[in-house]
């Protein structure tokens, strides 16, 4: 593998975060891509965009990975399971599940099922509904992609239904978005250096974190299969790349946009 060394800021880039749950900021201009993962309580909500001058909003409910029956101790991994969408300023409110769509705008309400394919069109929004995948446009604002996955573990007789959310087009979102997503949404300055058999130091933000290369798959256009792609994997939930620490991003409610404040009874 050769050294790559760059210093930039990219005008576009792809933002998404799918699987248990991968985080994947891709840098087409560049090509290449930074990604970091966090695997946090079931339950637990994280805001991953927030822009208010729009008003636009997209919040991740974590749901826990299924486990055969009698199975204790270790790990519980997580994915995204529900995901709540608002744009204040057209009215927009959509939750995803793993099971359907809820979409309402102004007094109307649309319940949809992902079994049904739909074409729905408001004032300011476009919604496509085809096998697995929801596609959304909000009035020059943003464009993005929810996917469904299923899996299945044959030697357990499980299967896991979870969501991945892939942003198509951000750049129009105000200098002020912000969220686990949101922060990447107009570019990231870093540089790569110092590689040695797959680890290399990435200089990013004012900090030296040490990464290995890794690959994950991107969904946005092959639902079953994904594309493989490289990218730099920052460890300990993207401690260095991400603003503050994933827990500053933990909220209330899959529509809110305040912390969760916990407390401790002693």
């Amino acid at each position: 593998m050769c050294l790559f060394v760059a210093v930039a800021s990219s005008s576009r880039s792809y933002e998404d975060v799918d699987g248990d749950p991968h985080f994947m900021i891709e840098l087409p201009e560049r090509d290449d891509a930074l990604c970091f993962n966090i695997n946090d309580s079931p339950g637990t909500i994280f805001n991953l965009v927030r822009d208010p001058a729009s008003g636009f909003l997209v919040n991740a409910e974590l749901v826990a990975k299924k486990m055969k029956k009698g199975a204790v101790g270790g790990k519980v991994n997580t994915y995204v399971g529900r995901l709540g969408v608002v744009h204040q300023t057209l009215g927009v409110r959509l939750e995803v599940t793993t099971k359907g769509i809820t979409l309402s705008q102004d007094s109307r309400q649309v319940k949809l099922l992902w079994s049904d394919p739909s074409a729905l069109r408001g004032p300011g929004m476009n919604l496509t509904l085809t096998k697995d995948q929801l596609t959304v446009s909000l009035r020059d604002c943003v464009r993005f992609r929810v996917v469904r996955h299923t899996k299945v573990w044959r030697a357990r007789h499980l299967k896991q239904d979870y969501l991945g959310f892939y942003t198509l087009e951000s750049h129009r979102l105000s200098q002020e978005v912000h969220g686990l997503l949101g922060q990447f949404y107009h570019g990231v300055e870093f540089e790569v250096g110092d590689l040695r058999s797959g680890v290399a130091s990435l200089y990013v933000k004012g900090h030296q974190l040490n990464v290995t290369r890794g690959w994950q798959r991107d969904f946005r256009e092959d639902v079953r299969h994904g594309e493989q792609v490289p990218c730099w994997l920052v460890p300990s939930s993207g401690a260095g790349l991400i603003d503050g620490r994933a827990s500053d991003y933990v909220v209330s409610g899959l529509f809110k946009t305040d912390r969760k404040v916990v407390s401790v009874i002693t």
